[in-house]
């Protein structure tokens, strides 16, 4: 007989419990002065991270009913200055082509400006991205283009820090 405890109710008790070991709180810059969200992370039993995002103001939020992909990655570093120009490249400790990034996340559905979703990853620990930073670009990702996926402007930033 199967087990009754799935890896799904145990992460739906990891968000219902809210206790990250992580987090990001993202603000957008002036292509995207409205966005704001707080991207989770939590450890797991499995060996991998639990990521969680909400986020609010995203482009399309003034499109009556509009959906839009986004692309969110990890990045380097976690310094969100300058328009977010300092971030460095994906996150991509074994060195490979995108999409195969450890930084390399599940694309953001926006809905009228507001997004919600979790994912499980187990590329990369909380101890491998603390101090880094989770960037939304403006347009979805490729999944091919190199180096990164061509997702376009960086438009939301936070720096990852221990909860």
């Amino acid at each position: 007989m199967p087990s009754s405890v799935t890896p799904a109710l145990v992460f739906s008790q990891l968000l219902k419990n809210n206790q990250p070991q992580a987090a990001a709180w993202v603000t957008g810059n002036t292509s995207a002065p409205q966005l704001s969200g707080l991207v989770k992370f939590y450890d797991t039993p499995y060996g991998g991270i639990l990521i969680e995002s909400e986020l609010f103001g995203l482009p399309n939020i003034q499109t009556s009913g509009s959906s839009d992909f986004y692309a969110m990655h990890i990045h380097e570093n976690g310094d969100c200055s300058q328009s977010f120009t300092k971030t460095g490249e994906h996150y991509n400790p074994q060195h490979r082509l995108h999409p195969y990034h450890a930084g390399d996340l599940l694309p953001v559905l926006g809905n009228q400006g507001y997004a919600w979703e979790a994912f499980y990853d187990k590329r990369f620990s909380i101890s491998n991205i603390l101090g880094r930073s989770v960037v939304i670009h403006s347009d979805s990702d490729d999944f091919s283009s190199q180096p990164s996926g061509n997702s376009a402007n960086k438009i939301g930033c936070g720096m990852i820090r221990r909860v």
